[in-house]
């Protein structure tokens, strides 16, 4: 995974060894933020947890769920 270089309105935030970034008002926005490592059956990752409250892209004119 590659990044690019951290910008003005990037937050840089060090955690046991690792290094994020993130864009400051999406923090604002997400926070608080939780990055667990998982490992089970189907696999090992990152798992990332936060208070977002994702918005449809298609206002209400769709049927989600």
């Amino acid at each position: 995974m590659a990044l690019d270089e951290p910008q003005n309105t990037d937050e840089v935030i060090g955690e046991n060894g690792i290094t994020y970034l993130i864009e400051k008002t999406l923090l604002e926005k997400a926070k608080p933020i939780v990055v667990d490592f998982i490992d089970t059956d189907q696999g090992k990752g990152f798992k990332l947890t936060s208070s977002l409250v994702l918005e449809s892209s298609c206002g209400s004119s769709c049927s989600c769920g």
